[in-house]
């Protein structure tokens, strides 16, 4: 018979089973600590794919950055286009080449032309005749062509002569206005067509020096062009400060701002905009409240048009209405379509949103001052039951962690209302700060091709030349034209404020 094997002792039994009961526990406590671990990865890996789906259509990323990035999908076109600066509406992408309703642009024949030159045939006749002595029967056709003068420069030599009164005193004549009082200079059409390629065109140093060189035929050092932006701030100093006194009494006014790395080291400012359809002010600043208080908002007592950026709400400012970007606000719910496939609500509001926009367009063109009631009252009736219904499907987290996609925009949609449809009802309210926006694109663009701008006082100067060009343009001068008169002593200057009788 085989051996029965050996009864373990009950003391035995019992030590084996809490051995067992130990090693269960940490096993749970291992598989807890790897669930957590999953849970934590799995809402990394959904981050990321977050960030990485963010383009200019859902976020607030600015166009140029949807191809930055390799592999980052561009978004798609919107299928009824996006409101702008004053409301209107594009329909998605834009085709090449002149659009439905533009301006046309024709080369007119000239009855006056600066210069007549004649042509007549050479050589010889069939017969052996020559025709240099054939008889003229006038011109079988004309031809005009438009073209440039190659620029070259002059030196033009200014004596200032003295006089003596009959009473003994004597009299020299004055400098001119725009001539420098160093014995040889630049003068205002050179200084003007540098500061033009400078800060309208956003040219770097170098291409500016260049072009100059090869325009013009003159040598002129990058030091020179450097000192050429504190030269135009003073020239045009006057005019902006004109400019900032009509922004502060205007009624509606774009607010917007955008980082710019300025300075040896590379320091992070902003570039601070307030814009409307005839003037544009820019400041280099920061994004704190000392910054904002000096440019306008402490004295603002229209409508501010902004992104809601949480400065714009601070307390301090409150002499001035809001409205908050359309624009903006429906990134953020294209954000939540995306985020929420399966729900109505946030295409619901997509088309509420874009609806009021389309009836406030219409109605502005038609010359009425608010959205007749008939049309906007179901559009406000679905925008509000969107937002009821959306708040009920995105519940808030806990206090203290972060809020589920969409939840802070569904609060503010609910509780400030008034600040987003007060276009609605005040068709002189733009919805969107596209005018803002656009007005501060070309900073961008430049620092992209320059890098950092070395010079904090160089970029303050440069800001105020490109206030008073883009209001100069606004008002249908040219940019050329208005350098010109700066440099000559005389800026144009803007209409001052019309008083009501």
């Amino acid at each position: 018979m085989p051996a029965q094997p050996e009864e373990m002792p009950l003391e035995g039994l019992i030590a084996l089973v809490r051995a067992q009961a130990e090693l269960i526990g940490e096993l749970r406590v291992t598989v807890a600590a790897q669930a957590r671990e999953i849970a934590e990865l799995a809402a990394k890996a959904a981050d990321l794919e977050r960030q990485a789906s963010r383009n200019s259509r859902n976020s607030s990323l600015s166009p140029s950055t949807d191809d930055a990035i390799p592999g980052r999908k561009p978004p798609e076109p919107p299928p009824g286009g996006t409101p702008g600066a004053a409301g209107g509406g594009g329909a998605g992408k834009k085709q090449r080449g002149k659009q439905p309703g533009a301006d046309g642009l024709t080369l007119a024949w000239r009855e006056d032309p600066d210069r007549v030159e004649q042509h007549f045939p050479g050589g010889a006749c069939g017969c052996g005749a020559a025709l240099a002595g054939a008889t003229v029967t006038g011109a079988a056709r004309s031809h005009q062509a438009h073209d440039l003068e190659p620029a070259r420069s002059t030196v033009t030599q200014h004596d200032l002569y003295p006089v003596v009164c009959g009473c003994g005193r004597r009299h020299v004549a004055a400098r001119p206005e725009g001539l420098s009082a160093a014995p040889v200079s630049y003068g205002p059409e050179l200084r003007a067509l540098a500061l033009y390629f400078l800060v309208r065109q956003h040219l770097p140093v170098e291409r500016t020096q260049e072009g100059i060189v090869e325009l013009c035929g003159v040598e002129v050092s990058t030091g020179w062009l450097h000192s050429l932006l504190a030269l135009g701030a003073d020239a045009v100093a006057e005019a902006v400060d004109a400019i900032e006194q009509r922004i502060a009494s205007e009624k509606v006014v774009g607010f917007d701002e955008t980082p710019l790395k300025v300075g040896p080291k590379g320091e992070k400012r902003y570039v601070l905009s307030a814009s409307t359809l005839l003037f544009t002010l820019f400041v280099l600043g920061r994004r704190d409240k000392a910054s904002f208080r000096a440019f306008l908002l402490g004295r603002m007592l229209g409508v501010v048009v902004h992104d809601r950026y949480a400065l714009y709400d601070c307390d301090e400012f409150t002499g001035f209405l809001h409205q908050l970007c359309v624009s903006h606000l429906l990134r953020d719910i294209e954000d939540t379509v995306e985020t929420y496939p399966g729900e109505v609500w946030p295409v619901q509001l997509r088309q509420a949103l874009r609806g009021l926009v389309h009836q406030a367009n219409l109605a502005r063109a038609a010359g009425l001052a608010e959205v007749p009631a008939a049309l906007r009252d179901p559009l406000l009736a679905e925008y509000r039951g969107a937002v009821r219904v959306g708040l009920a499907a995105v519940p808030p987290a806990a206090k203290g962690a972060k809020q589920p996609v969409g939840r802070c925009l569904l609060e503010c949609l609910r509780d400030r209302q008034p600040d987003v449809l007060r276009f609605v009802f005040d068709l002189d309210v733009w919805p969107t700060n596209n005018a803002s926006e656009r007005d501060l694109r070309p900073f961008r663009t430049q620092q992209k091709i320059s890098g950092r701008l070395t010079s904090t006082a160089a970029t303050a100067c440069r800001l105020q030349i490109a206030s008073y060009l883009s209001t100069a343009r606004k008002h249908g001068m040219s940019a050329m034209h208005a350098l010109r008169l700066a440099f000559h002593g005389t800026p144009w200057m803007p209409p001052p404020v019309a008083v009501p009788a």
